[in-house]
């Protein structure tokens, strides 16, 4: 019989514990295409002037660029914030999507991404499960805020691994 040891287990994700109030932390980003734009409304059947017909987004309602839908910035923001790892094997629902308000608009060409700060951390009902809510804002290469939301997400417990 041999003992063995496990090597680190890399990108774990962290624990409702390691997630304080207050914790800050950023994504990286992404450009939006217009083959982002296209595969979505296409895919989810969004088939109006507004996102298929660049000359009525301008000169009928005056956007200055290829408009794209919100639900693709909050998609992209839920992508990038799995991209950072923090839910990697730790998250297990998002309970809540909690307020969702469109700040200002994307146009394809637009690079996004997010910023997260947690405002609540606590155990849930069951135990090995805690309960992390937070605020996501979206901004845009400008750093303007494009997007903000308030999820609340079940995360494992430090006891659950």
């Amino acid at each position: 019989m041999t003992n063995v040891t496990e090597p680190q287990l890399l990108g774990r994700g962290l624990t409702w514990q390691e997630m304080p109030e207050g914790m800050q932390f950023r994504t990286s980003t992404r450009t939006v295409t217009e083959t982002d734009l296209v595969t979505f409304i296409t895919w989810a059947g969004i088939i109006t002037p507004l996102f298929t017909d660049a000359r009525f987004a301008q000169e009928v309602e005056g956007y200055a660029g290829r408009l794209v839908p919100g639900m693709v910035t909050y998609c992209f923001s839920e992508g990038l914030l799995a991209q950072t790892g923090f839910m990697q094997g730790t998250g297990i629902a998002i309970v809540s999507t909690g307020s969702l308000e469109h700040r200002a608009p994307v146009f394809v060409g637009d690079t996004l991404y997010s910023v997260v700060t947690v405002t609540e951390s606590r155990p849930s009902s069951r135990p090995g499960r805690g309960v992390v809510a937070s605020t996501v804002s979206v901004r845009n290469q400008h750093g303007t805020e494009v997007l903000s939301y308030t999820p609340v997400r079940l995360m494992r417990s430090r006891e659950q691994g």
